[in-house]
C-alpha cells in the first residue's frame, strides 16, 4: 500500500523532508552527534568525504575512513529530534521513495551515538568513556509506538516503586542496545551501566533556576536505584530514543558517552574537547577493527 504525501513527505528534488538527504548519500554504519559543529570534528579523520548537506540542525556527511564507508548526522538536543532522523533514515533504506511502498528486503543501519553526558555516580569520573548497556526512557515521547515487545518491564516496575514514580507522568521504559554492536565497540576501558533520558535539560534533569520541581529528590532516588547490581550511571537526552526507535525497525545501536560532569560531586571536565575527541578516535577505530 502507497504511503501518503502527508504521512511521508519529499522535498521537490526527491530528498526526505528534514535531513534534505536521497538514499544513495548515506553508508549503512551511521554516527549520530547532537551538535553539528562535531561532524566536521570526525570528517576531519576520514580519507575522502563524498557528500555534504545541511537543513536545520540536521547536518550529514559521508565518506570514506580506512577503507569503509560511513556518514555521521548531526540529531541537534532531544527525543523529538531523534524521532525524525530515525524514522527518515529508516525510509531512506526501507521505503520506495519513488512508489512510496515498504521494501520487501530490509536493511539494517548500525548506529552509533557519540555525546556528552553527566555522571550520576561519584565513581564514575569526568573524561572517562561509557556505553550505554540499557537505557532508562523517562520523557515518554516511545509510548507514540507499541513498545510492549522491545521494553523490559522488571526493571520499569521495580524503578517505578523505587522512585515512587508520579502517576501523572509517562511510565518509565527500558530498552537494551544491541549487544552485536556493543561487542564491537566496547573494552576494558569503557565503563557500562544505565543511562537515563530526560526530555529536557533544566526541570527534566532535577536543574533549579526559578521554577520549583515536580519532584526535588528525583535525582537522588535515580542515583540509588540498582537492579540486580546494575546502576543508572548517566543522564542525557537522546540515547532512550535511539535505543528504543532502532529496536522497533530493526536496526543496530549503541550510545557512547564522554563523560564531561560529574553531578555527584558537582565536578566538571578541564577540557572536555579533548575527551570528546579522544572518544571519536576511540569509537572510529572499533568501527574498523
Amino acid at each position: 500500500m502507497s504511503i501518503k504525501q502527508s504521512e511521508l513527505i519529499l522535498n521537490p528534488d526527491g530528498s526526505i523532508y528534514h535531513l534534505n538527504i536521497k538514499p544513495e548519500h548515506i553508508a549503512t554504519t551511521i554516527i549520530f552527534v547532537g551538535d553539528q559543529d562535531r561532524v566536521d570534528k570526525i570528517t576531519q579523520y576520514f580519507d575522502s568525504v563524498e557528500f555534504t548537506t545541511q537543513k536545520r540542525e540536521f547536518k550529514t556527511s559521508t565518506g570514506i575512513y580506512k577503507g569503509k564507508r560511513l556518514s555521521v548526522i548531526s540529531t541537534g538536543i532531544g527525543p523529538d529530534n531523534i524521532d525524525i532522523v530515525l524514522n527518515e533514515l529508516d525510509a531512506l533504506v526501507n521505503i520506495n521513495l519513488k512508489t512510496r511502498e515498504v521494501k520487501e528486503k530490509h536493511t539494517k543501519l548500525n548506529i552509533v551515538r557519540i555525546g556528552t553526558s553527566g555522571s550520576l555516580q561519584k565513581d564514575i569520573p569526568v573524561d572517562s568513556f561509557l556505553l550505554s548497556s540499557h537505557a532508562l526512557d523517562l520523557n515518554g515521547m516511545l509510548h507514540s509506538y507499541q513498545v510492549d515487545e522491545i521494553s523490559h518491564p522488571e526493571i520499569e516496575n521495580a524503578f517505578v516503586k523505587h522512585t515512587n514514580w508520579c502517576a501523572k507522568k509517562s511510565y518509565p521504559l527500558v530498552i537494551s542496545n544491541s549487544k552485536e554492536l556493543a561487542t564491537k565497540i566496547t573494552s576494558e576501558k569503557v565503563i557500562q551501566g544505565i543511562t537515563a533520558t530526560a526530555g529536557g535539560f533544566y526541570g527534566p534533569q532535577g536543574r533549579i533556576l526559578r521554577l520549583n520541581l515536580q519532584d526535588a529528590d528525583l535525582n537522588t532516588k535515580i542515583d540509588s536505584f540498582n537492579f540486580n547490581g546494575t546502576r543508572i550511571t548517566n543522564l542525557e537526552m537522546e540515547t532512550s530514543a535511539i535505543y528504543g526507535l532502532s529496536k522497533l525497525l530493526g536496526h543496530n545501536a549503541v550510545s557512547m558517552n564522554a563523560i564531561i560532569a560529574n553531578r555527584a560531586n558537582g565536578t566538571f571536565s578541564e577540557n572536555p574537547n579533548k575527551i570528546v575527541a579522544d572518544l571519536i578516535a576511540y569509537t572510529l577505530k572499533k568501527l574498523v577493527e
